[in-house]
């Protein structure tokens, strides 16, 4: 008998995660590797923020604060929500936890009862369908194919809906495609669930000032104001901020829902850093002047990886909206040989030879629902993706 908890067979750890450890532990052992897979920027945090931090911890800032985060960096938060997305969230419907993720775990888990159903468009970021599980829920995954810009369609929606679903989990720009949604795609998707009242959409909005070409942002309850008590809108200073270790992911919604996920907070981790809260306050209030010149690094990153992936021999790489991913199609490589005889019979062998044979890592398709595709991060340097673009080129070549 294990000692083990059943829940923990409905899991996998993160295969994000996964790859970069692999490319860590690959490097350690002296092999020349070029990691592609973490979802980080590696812009360093700005100054002013990095200050704001230290200047707390002078203050004395180091002891606990409320479990849904302080006072002013919730008011830090409305105020955002306000400024631009024209969104209505006092403090007191704010949350903080310890990232984005947190958020996510929390709200699933207070509101799901085993058989609950989580519509999850595909390709899905990896822990949606993973949390969905260990709340004992039931993860539905809506193919959103390529040639509908892996974006969810409102008659697929509408087609997925039962009495079970209990939530819809929207990600623009999204993890792993990059695709966005403009504000008349959004409005198709809302007028489905404001046909379905008893189902609640949860929009993750962490790569929000990562777009580009002149696309413009929108989220579902500025899109559907009559959605607002029924959305949970989550955000987070990782991506946009360079604060991925910091740790700070917020959400505003229904006070209901605050409430429920502040008592499950209450019994985990209670609340996030006391100085990463105040760092989130300057991040917020401060100079916003950065954001969009790092956007600007990520599209020339982007465009580059875009025309290198389809100059490889049987890859095709769409050109997405945001974040700072794309989602590449290998399908052109399958049931081909590697020099040593080795069959890619799926994405899957895609990236485990390609990491074998030119130490270039990244995320194969089927963990984020969609095959044969594989992931890469572009929040790396110029130079990294050059070399990493060469060695796919030169790997695709070689399959006969």
């Amino acid at each position: 008998m294990s000692f083990l908890a059943k829940r923990l067979s409905l899991i996998k750890p993160s295969p994000t995660i996964a790859v970069t450890q692999k490319a860590a532990e690959l490097k350690a052992q002296g092999r020349d590797v070029i990691g592609l897979g973490a979802g980080e920027p590696d812009f360093d945090t700005p100054d002013n923020i990095k200050a704001a931090a230290k200047a707390a911890i002078d203050r004395g800032e180091t002891k606990y604060t409320a479990v849904a985060g302080t006072e002013a960096l919730r008011k830090a938060i409305s105020a955002k929500f306000k400024r631009e997305n024209g969104l209505d969230y006092p403090p007191a419907q704010i949350t903080v936890g310890c990232g984005g993720k947190q958020v996510i775990y929390n709200a699933l888990l207070a509101t799901i009862d085993p058989g609950d159903e989580v519509i999850i468009p595909a390709p899905y970021w990896v822990s949606y369908p993973d949390i969905t599980l260990l709340a004992e829920g039931k993860p539905v995954a809506v193919p959103c194919p390529e040639e509908n810009g892996f974006k969810l369609r409102p008659a697929d929606l509408e087609a997925a809906i039962t009495p079970k679903t209990k939530w819809v989990i929207l990600n623009s720009p999204s993890n792993p495609t990059g695709a966005a949604y403009s504000f008349d795609e959004l409005k198709a998707i809302t007028d489905v669930l404001l046909r379905h009242p008893h189902v609640w959409v949860m929009s993750d909005d962490i790569y929000e000032h990562l777009t580009y070409d002149g696309f413009k942002f929108f989220t579902p309850a500025q899109v559907e104001p009559k959605l607002m008590d029924r959305t949970l809108t989550i955000n987070g200073l990782a991506k946009a901020y360079a604060m991925t270790g910091w740790r700070v992911g917020y959400a505003g919604g229904p006070k209901e829902i605050i409430n429920a996920i502040n008592k499950i907070q209450s019994q985990s981790t209670t609340h996030t850093s006391s100085v990463s809260q105040a760092a989130g306050v300057e991040a917020l209030n401060g100079s916003q002047d950065f954001i969009p010149k790092n956007a600007e690094v990520f599209k020339a990153r982007r465009d580059l990886v875009v025309k290198m992936l389809n100059a490889a021999k049987g890859i095709t790489c769409k050109v997405p909206e945001g974040a700072f991913y794309v989602y590449p199609s290998c399908a052109g490589t399958i049931g081909k040989k590697t020099p040593d005889g080795k069959i890619i019979g799926s994405d899957s062998d895609f990236v485990t030879c390609l990491l074998e044979s030119e130490g270039v890592a990244v995320v194969q398709g089927e963990a984020f629902g969609l095959s044969p595709y594989f992931r890469i991060s572009y929040a790396t340097s110029t130079e990294n993706l050059t070399k990493a673009c060469e060695r796919i080129q030169r790997f695709c070549a070689s399959l006969v």
